[in-house]
């Protein structure tokens, strides 16, 4: 025998309960409920079925287990096989610089001492040449504006030491003139006679240095040289 219920009757254990309520507040014309309309629903994502474990997508892991495919060996290039040869590199047979038209010194080749040979247009020795500029006194002075004046620049050993020897000169008298006004500002010439020593023994060390052939460079001079070896021109 079903039992008679009301509509008063409010029992929230009753699984009816809630659709009559429903149906009580808005009528008939709301539309009913997806789960309603359709009881069998969609599965949810328990209920889908299970994948199996031999079936491998396009995107999955390959498996440990699984030895991959033998693939040959590669040839490695050899980073120092081709070492030298690269078109950057300049080849062996490359040849030094030729040394500048003002200095006799070049530094890709052991620098030899002068000759006996005669320099052109001065009539002299090579040898004797390049250590008339450091004669003390007025010698080496006036030498040196003699060759300067006539060896042509294809000398370039003697112009060198000719324009370094100027240099050399002109720098001393200007020292010396300077203690001249010490000397007469103090009353002593011990520093004029210090300083005209060591200039004469500087002057003989150099005449030794280019006799026995051995570079005689002046760093200090280079600028006041290099001027002089291109204002004064041979003569034609």
């Amino acid at each position: 025998m079903t039992e008679k219920r009301s509509k008063y009757d409010t029992d929230p254990l009753d699984p009816e309960f809630v659709r009559r309520t429903e149906e009580n507040l808005w009528g008939a014309s709301r539309a009913p409920r997806p789960e309603q309309s359709d009881p069998s629903g969609r599965p949810s994502v328990t209920e889908e079925p299970t994948r199996r474990l031999d079936e491998q997508g396009p995107d999955s892991y390959p498996s440990v287990f699984v030895p991959p495919a033998y693939q040959p060996p590669r040839p490695q290039p050899q980073p120092f096989a081709n070492f030298g040869t690269e078109p950057h590199q300049p080849p062996a047979t490359t040849a030094p610089p030729p040394p500048g038209p003002s200095s006799p010194y070049n530094p890709y080749q052991a620098y030899t001492g002068p000759t006996h040979r005669r320099v052109a247009r001065l009539g002299l020795p090579e040898k004797w040449a390049v250590i008339l500029p450091y004669f003390p006194a007025y010698i080496g002075l006036v030498a040196s504006i003699i060759e300067l004046a006539l060896a042509p620049r294809e000398e370039t050993r003697t112009r060198f030491h000719a324009a370094q020897g100027l240099a050399l000169h002109l720098a001393i008298l200007a020292v010396s003139f300077l203690f001249k006004f010490v000397t007469l500002a103090s009353g002593s010439g011990f520093g004029a006679g210090l300083f005209g020593a060591a200039a004469f023994v500087f002057l003989i060390v150099s005449i030794i240095r280019v006799w026995q052939g051995k570079p005689h460079h002046i760093a200090a001079l280079d600028e006041p040289a290099n001027w002089l070896r291109e204002k004064i021109a041979p003569t034609q």
